[in-house]
């Protein structure tokens, strides 16, 4: 009993950086929240290549909320798919907070989700500017409440770099749920 009394004043004060107990996953986490909400989700991924939907359908049942994802690495294809405006790529880039908002509010319309994320970034190890440098991604999320942008530099290599953007997806969904997005930072 006193274990359990302990147990749930850890998970109150560690509830902004916990998603769970044991050996539950954070994309398992997110999903039962997401079931238990009621609402679907869908992604507009790019440099993630379609890494965050992989650890999303990893779930046994994420086909109850689960709707889709639009791997949109070419520019062509956040335009004509996603409906990102061409002067925004022409302007600002892919790698961009506008480019991420309209990739996510075009998946979400798309896709008919409830919430969208998108996520556009440079995962190296080339491609990087002093301006936009190898680790930087733009992730917006877009709901009934609006669209909302995170800007994150992340370091290691090409695939380390990937996964901490997919993680960093599904924590913003599991922070959007439990209303503590503000957190996220």
């Amino acid at each position: 009993a006193r274990l359990e009394t302990v147990m749930a004043a850890l998970s109150e004060a560690l509830a902004p950086y916990c998603y769970g107990r044991d050996d539950e996953t954070l994309a398992a986490a997110v999903g039962r929240r997401l079931g238990a909400s009621g609402k679907s989700v869908g992604f507009a991924e790019s440099c993630t290549g379609g890494l965050v939907s992989t650890l999303v359908t990893d779930v046994p049942g994420a086909s109850a909320y689960f709707l889709g994802t639009v791997v949109s690495y070419a520019n062509a294809v956040k335009a004509r798919v996603l409906g990102v405006p061409e002067e925004v790529l022409a302007t600002e880039g892919a790698v961009s907070e506008a480019c991420a908002r309209a990739m996510a509010e075009g998946g979400r319309h798309l896709l008919g989700a409830d919430l969208c994320v998108s996520i556009t970034g440079i995962a190296g190890p080339t491609g990087g500017t002093k301006e936009k440098p190898v680790g930087l991604v733009h992730f917006a999320l877009a709901d009934e409440a609006g669209t909302v942008h995170k800007r994150r530099i992340f370091h290691g290599d090409r695939g380390e770099i990937r996964r901490l953007a997919a993680f960093f997806a599904l924590d913003l969904i599991r922070r959007r749920l439990e209303g503590r997005l503000e957190d996220a930072g």
